[in-house]
């Protein structure tokens, strides 16, 4: 009798020992089912909260949407926390790389993106660089913007506030509008006045923006270009072989400067046939307002500082002290 209580005994500690298994499993099973994401890779998706839908529909679509493993757990999170009744609506800047926890807390949270966005536009920018920055932002799909290439140089630089759902066109149009007022009637008549056109001050704005950093010394090297021009004498901006090549370097060798192409202002005389970039107000100014001088020759050294020179010669003793 005692043999068959005992075997009884044993045969009832296992089970107690397996039940106690099975529900630790059922533990880690749950907790990595809501703790771990379901990839690693950073890669945002929007998703859309509709209002009314309910929990199950969201988890659903959740699972659809592959920003979660698998929606009966999310739904026993939820339950387990309570959250079922403060799932918020709106549009969510969602990652898979996310757990349910940390899913599940943003949309209780109501972590929304914000409807308005503020976007700065950085002088020098070009068309490219602004269509990503748009684009990474929501507002547009990438490349929209940057296949409208006569915009290139007249998307003014500031930081603008848009709406979500703003379309392109009006985007486009309100920062043409920003460059229409920054290009007041004074800018205008002086450009009139001096013959030019508006076209040709904002093509040699862009070299400038790219050329050199300080207002003063964009001045004096718009002053070297115009002369340039009035001499047909090719402009040699290297900031135009770095829009070609689509590379910024330090210096730019034979090779580079002798690719064929109408920017390329090594090989041609004048200014090129279109902006380079989006150049700010103190660079169309410093087009516009020019210092005629004796200098006909400029460089940038390495801290950023410019050296003119009067001379082909001395331009060349100035390359090899500070570009070599």
């Amino acid at each position: 009798m005692e043999i068959i209580n005992r075997k009884k005994f044993i045969i009832f500690c296992l089970r107690i020992i397996f039940l106690i298994l099975f529900l630790i499993g059922i533990v880690f099973f749950a907790y990595y089912q809501v703790k771990t994401p379901l990839v690693q890779e950073d890669q945002e998706s929007f998703f859309i909260i509709e209002s009314g839908q309910g929990l199950k529909e969201i988890a659903a679509n959740l699972e659809e949407t592959g920003l979660i493993r698998n929606k009966t757990w999310f739904m026993t999170y939820i339950f387990y926390k309570g959250w079922a009744a403060q799932l918020q609506a709106g549009e969510y800047s969602l990652n898979p790389s996310s757990s349910v926890f940390q899913i599940a807390q943003k949309i209780v949270k109501g972590e929304i993106i914000p409807l308005e966005v503020l976007i700065t536009i950085p002088e020098g920018f070009t068309l490219k660089q602004i269509d990503a920055r748009l684009a990474n932002a929501g507002l547009i799909e990438l490349g929209e913007l940057a296949k409208q290439s006569e915009l290139e140089g007249y998307l003014f630089p500031d930081t603008y506030k848009f709406n979500k759902d703003t379309e392109l066109e009006e985007i486009i149009e309100i920062i043409r509008e920003n460059f229409n007022v920054k290009l007041d009637e004074e800018l205008k008549q002086e450009i009139a006045k001096q013959g030019k056109t508006i076209d040709q001050i904002i093509i040699m704005a862009s070299l400038l923006e790219k050329e050199v950093p300080l207002y003063e010394d964009r001045q004096i090297v718009a002053g070297i270009f115009w002369k340039r021009i009035a001499t047909n004498y090719p402009l040699q901006s290297c900031a135009t072989i770095a829009y070609v090549l689509k590379v910024d370097k330090w210096i730019y060798s034979i090779e580079d400067t002798e690719i064929n192409s109408p920017y390329n202002t090594y090989q041609n005389i004048g200014l090129p046939p279109g902006p380079i970039s989006n150049p700010g107000l103190l660079a169309i100014r410093a087009a516009v307002y020019y210092k005629k001088s004796d200098y006909n020759f400029f460089l940038s050294k390495p801290d950023g500082e410019t050296v003119f020179s009067k001379t082909f010669e001395e331009h060349k003793e100035n390359k090899a002290k500070y570009l070599n």
